[in-house]
């Protein structure tokens, strides 16, 4: 199982423990939203926006969840990895259930980004990523269960992927480098 996967698992569990009407599909694509927008890498920021999303502050739990979350998208980005890893369900839930959650990934990326967009204009491409991303949004009950619809998920996933990377070389903020340790 994928640290992507086994994140889904573990957030849905804290989520539903907490009754929370978000799944982790639309936290996952709030904070990538938020990060391609340029709100960066601070977890003060994030936390709040996330409480905000969530409808009030989360349990020590969830919060030190999200931090770890917040660490999981910065990893991705700092490593120049040519694409970012979607939090997800498992390839052996139903499409239908996976199609759902590619829904949700892309509402919540439109919303953080939305949200955390500072600059009042945009690119063509950025402008036709954002479009592909909120068309994408409309996937649920389009995909049928079988070979041609687990192509076309597999097809909108690898996009969505690579897709924020456009939108982060515009308008986000690299993360800081680790610090190096000093040689004495």
């Amino acid at each position: 199982m994928s640290t992507a996967s086994s994140a889904y698992s573990a957030f849905a569990n804290l989520l539903a423990e907490a009754a929370l009407p978000v799944s982790p599909a639309e936290l996952h694509g709030h904070l990538l939203g938020r990060v391609c927008a340029g709100a960066g890498f601070d977890q003060d920021e994030w936390q709040q926006a996330a409480s905000e999303l969530l409808g009030g502050d989360p349990s020590e739990r969830l919060q030190a969840a999200l931090g770890g979350l917040l660490g999981m998208v910065q990893q991705d980005f700092s490593t120049g990895e040519m694409a970012v890893v979607l939090m997800l369900p498992t390839d052996d839930a139903p499409l239908a259930e996976r199609a759902v959650a590619l829904g949700q990934w892309c509402q919540g990326f439109l919303a953080g980004f939305g949200l955390a967009l500072r600059q009042a204009s945009l690119s063509d491409e950025a402008d036709e990523v954002l479009q592909d991303i909120a068309a994408i949004a409309q996937i649920q009950g389009q995909l049928d269960e079988s070979e041609d619809g687990e192509s076309d998920y597999m097809e909108v996933q690898e996009y969505l992927r690579v897709a924020p990377l456009l939108l982060f070389a515009e308008f986000g903020k690299a993360p800081a480098p680790a610090a190096k340790p000093s040689l004495h």
